[in-house]
């Protein structure tokens, strides 16, 4: 396997730099593993292709305006993108120019309606900021920013503060959204309900490294960066059960698949932790009977997932078509529904 092997041809024109009008009027590409067949549908027509039994498992994390901007000392701009929570109000974060950000330094947030210090420079590059201010929390969610994906390459809209965001998004944690998830609305999970499909959450924070780019040309030395999950006894259980009766596992996203294998690979079914699971060809999947997707990143983790799910081949081919017919890619692109 090497990186060359998950590399295809996108026009730049076919990268979706905004939301659909309507979450579920965007289009489905449906994967038949088993006749190596390919439909054109829309989202909605995902009803057609549920089961009474089956478990829709999405992902409930929630995208936090993580972004923020600030000046340092002598007034100069700081750009810093929280990643996770430590004790107290102490974050890890990236930041940027790092000439800037030396140990000690204060930066003014928002006006100066919070303070932050770097407390540390971590062996990665990354900071260890302490934020002070009054009620820091709804401070974050009044001057945070939407931490788009870098290729998007626009600030963020009015319309990203809702539209990066799953209808089912429950927990915070997340710097990006589980894109997979964004085509759903809730009168859509409504219909599928009502044909006896458990819609059932499990929980994976988005971290930064879904961006990170594998610069090896051997796949299998690049490092994934541990991401929060948990998945209680009660939602293992009815995957469980589902999977028993023999119904099928679906499978919104690839964090969710992350997840799902995570626990399924240490043989507990529920479980709390960080995972830096690596999923590429070959790999013999125990948690998961279908994917609904969206169409990623050449060279990318999340391309090496879906084929090692699909066959590399026959994943490639539909990336082709998918160019071909004119859909719409990446994270506010359209969707795939792998059976």
């Amino acid at each position: 396997m090497r990186l060359s092997d998950f590399d295809y041809d996108l026009p730049e024109g076919l990268i979706a730099s905004c939301p659909a009008p309507v979450r579920d009027e965007s289009r489905l590409m449906v994967l038949h593993r088993s006749e190596g067949r390919i439909e054109h549908r829309g989202f909605r027509d995902l009803v057609d292709y549920v089961r009474p039994g089956d478990a829709l498992v999405v992902n409930e994390t929630k995208v936090f305006p993580a972004r923020l901007m600030g000046r340092g000392p002598g007034g100069g701009k700081v750009e810093l993108l929280l990643l996770r929570r430590g004790e107290g109000e102490i974050w890890e974060a990236l930041g940027r120019p790092g000439r800037r950000l030396r140990k000690g330094t204060q930066i003014s947030l928002g006006d100066g309606a919070l303070m932050a210090e770097v407390m540390e420079i971590l062996p990665d590059g990354r900071r260890q900021i302490l934020l002070r201010g009054d009620d820091v929390e709804d401070t974050l969610r009044r001057i945070g920013r939407v931490p788009l994906p870098p290729y998007l390459r626009r600030e963020e809209a009015p319309e990203d503060r809702e539209r990066y965001q799953t209808v089912y998004a429950r927990t915070p944690g997340a710097v990006a959204a589980p894109t997979a998830g964004l085509h759903f609305t809730e009168d859509l999970l409504d219909r599928i309900r009502s044909r006896g499909v458990d819609v059932t959450p499990v929980l994976l924070h988005v971290g930064a490294g879904t961006f990170r780019p594998v610069t090896t040309e051997d796949p299998t030395r690049h490092r994934m960066e541990a991401e929060y999950y948990e998945i209680g006894a009660d939602v293992a259980a009815r995957i469980a059960d589902a999977r028993q009766r023999g119904a099928r596992v679906i499978a919104v996203g690839t964090t969710t698949v992350r997840a799902l294998e995570t626990v399924a690979t240490a043989g507990t079914g529920a479980g709390s932790g960080w995972t830096e699971i690596f999923i590429h060809p070959p790999y013999a999947f125990r948690a998961v009977d279908a994917l609904i997707t969206n169409f990623h990143l050449p060279r990318s983790t999340l391309l090496m997932l879906v084929s090692a799910f699909a066959g590399r081949e026959f994943i490639l081919r539909a990336y082709r078509e998918a160019v071909g017919r004119g859909y719409r890619f990446y994270s506010y692109g359209d969707a795939m529904l792998i059976l």
